[in-house]
């Protein structure tokens, strides 16, 4: 039997990510409080996705209404007494790993090894599309009540106090200075609420992250014109992600029209933008959270670190 084209996951992740901004949401900010009964996606061992995984799943749960957190294979749903209905549509997982190649100089006979790195995908359901799983793959839908303002305060100075960045208040903008290597955020009663201050401070620090004395995110030279917008897109990400994990509302912090635009056609001119930005938000993510030992989930902090086995 003759097969059809090959599948381009990466594109396809791309298209839906470009689908959902054409549509006027941000799948990395509106995930968080409307779907998944208010939690990131799990694998059916209740391992949470980490990049890519997370941001595609999520994104995924919001356009079909999947309330579950939980997505695993077809096997792993027969193996927990489950059943996927008929006519349901898998999504792709991806996972990154490494092969060895030796080479041979057939004019020496000298061989050589060299590591060849690959992208690969599987299926997985969410446990919404499959009957007979125990109880608790199914949870009851989560009000979309927001938390009232600052009822995360202590938390949220426990993981941010211990960062050492150079914040500056005064005036009536909020940025990151790469040359002078410092935080500028308007005075706290600037903002109408508290959790409206750290969700813009936390888009500031994401940007802090990526200084060329930490984890060093030059993206000019892959991007051109587009490097900017993509920073963008990744400090937009960390600022989302900080949210979610101190259940405060996802829509805090604003962007422009001209930074959508931008992402826009950056993603439609590389499918693996997306995927970039997502790792690179993630690393971000942990490298602001071992300051404070912030206790994660998640243990890995990029899906390419991720075995076959792990995501399976």
């Amino acid at each position: 039997m003759a097969r059809g084209p090959k599948r381009d996951v990466a594109q396809d992740i791309t298209n839906l990510i470009i689908r959902k901004i054409e549509s006027g949401v941000l799948p990395w900010r509106r995930p968080w409080k409307k779907t998944g009964a208010g939690g990131a996606p799990l694998r059916a061992n209740g391992q949470r996705y980490s990049g890519i995984n997370a941001l595609y799943l999520w994104a995924v749960a919001d356009a079909y209404g999947h309330q579950s957190r939980y997505w695993m294979t077809y096997r792993q749903a027969q193996e927990l007494g489950g059943q996927v209905r008929k006519g349901e549509t898998a999504e792709p997982s991806i996972y990154f790993n490494t092969t060895q190649k030796t080479d041979t100089d057939h004019s020496t006979g000298e061989e050589s090894t060299r590591t060849i790195r690959f992208m690969r995908a599987y299926s997985v359901f969410n446990a919404s599309q499959i009957t007979g799983l125990p109880p608790h793959y199914y949870p009851d839908p989560v009000p979309d009540i927001p938390p009232p303002p600052s009822r995360q305060r202590a938390a949220i100075k426990a993981f941010f106090d211990p960062i050492p960045s150079e914040l500056r208040h005064g005036g009536d903008r909020a940025f990151f200075s790469p040359g002078g290597d410092y935080i500028q955020m308007p005075h706290l009663n600037s903002f109408t609420t508290e959790d409206g201050y750290t969700a813009t401070l936390a888009h500031e620090t994401g940007h802090w992250t990526g200084h060329a004395s930490r984890l060093g995110r030059t993206f000019g030279k892959r991007f051109g014109d587009h490097a900017y917008a993509l920073e963008e897109l990744v400090a937009e990400m960390v600022s989302a992600r900080i949210c979610y994990e101190f259940s405060l509302p996802a829509d805090l912090h604003e962007s422009h029209a001209s930074y959508i635009d931008h992402w826009l056609t950056m993603l439609k001119a590389d499918k693996t933008a997306i995927i970039t930005a997502a790792a690179k938000a993630e690393q971000a993510f942990a490298y602001l959270a071992a300051f404070s030992g912030y206790d994660e989930e998640a243990q890995e902090t990029d899906d390419e670190t991720t075995s076959l086995q792990a995501c399976a």
